[in-house]
């Protein structure tokens, strides 16, 4: 049986937001976005790993307990990149039988039930390495590339590299699904794009790229929903959600 377990990157503090505890706490009708995300992937983990602040643990631990929700609690001890927090999945009692990691970003409120199982459907009956849903949208900060065919070639992050976005274009919503031992040694490599070129963090989408030139299955799945997109980075992304 396949082993899936799932990963919540959730260590950013909220500050750009103007908050004063974890941005992942924050409430979307009543419910802390962290809570909405433990909800929807309790059907493949019902114990997540959740990637903390040091300063933000304590909000995240007492938020967890007092909505019964049991997940492994594992700190980033500095706030140095997407890549990095994945990385800490291997201080989880989870990672060891790990075969696949599901991962989503701890700020993105509004993904569908349907979102996750349609990609994890299709991972698994495609026998892929790296799967993530996509949508188009205006100004798309993420921006998949592919070739004629259709395949997958790299995820930019326009920002990072230093380019204007396309006025439309293909992106991810911060979920993914992939197969550990595909991705972790990767991360693990000092390849000349780990970095961004805007703030020096350790990035993770650029292991896309990686991977296509190293000849496994990735796969961009345009099924995600426009609500899907939303994210919180400051409180007007959420006008007209809260």
């Amino acid at each position: 049986m396949v082993e899936t377990r799932a990963l919540i990157a959730a260590a950013g503090r909220g500050s750009r937001a103007g908050l004063s505890y974890p941005k992942t706490l924050f409430p979307i009708q009543g419910r802390p976005i962290l809570l909405r995300i433990c909800d929807i992937l309790r059907p493949y983990d019902s114990r997540p790993t959740i990637v903390v602040s040091p300063a933000g643990e304590r909000d995240v631990r007492e938020c967890l307990a007092k909505a019964g929700v049991a997940a492994h609690l594992v700190r980033q001890p500095e706030p140095v990149g997407m890549g990095d927090a994945v990385l800490r999945f291997a201080d989880s009692p989870a990672s060891a039988k790990a075969e696949h990691v599901l991962l989503i970003w701890g700020d993105v409120p509004f993904i569908q039930p349907e979102t996750i199982a349609a990609m994890v459907h299709v991972h698994h009956l495609h026998d892929n390495d790296f799967t993530l849903p996509t949508r188009m949208t205006e100004r798309p900060y993420t921006l998949v590339e592919r070739t004629p065919t259709g395949a997958v070639v790299r995820v930019l992050e326009t920002r990072e590299e230093g380019i204007s976005p396309p006025v439309w274009g293909e992106r991810d919503i911060g979920l993914f699904v992939f197969r550990r031992d595909a991705v972790v040694p990767l991360l693990r490599e000092e390849l000349p794009d780990r970095c961004g070129k805007l703030t020096a963090e350790h990035g993770f989408l650029y292991v896309v790229g990686h991977l296509v030139e190293r000849a496994f299955k990735v796969e961009a799945v345009p099924i995600a929903m426009e609500i899907e997109a939303v994210s919180l980075n400051k409180l007007r992304d959420l006008a007209g959600y809260v």
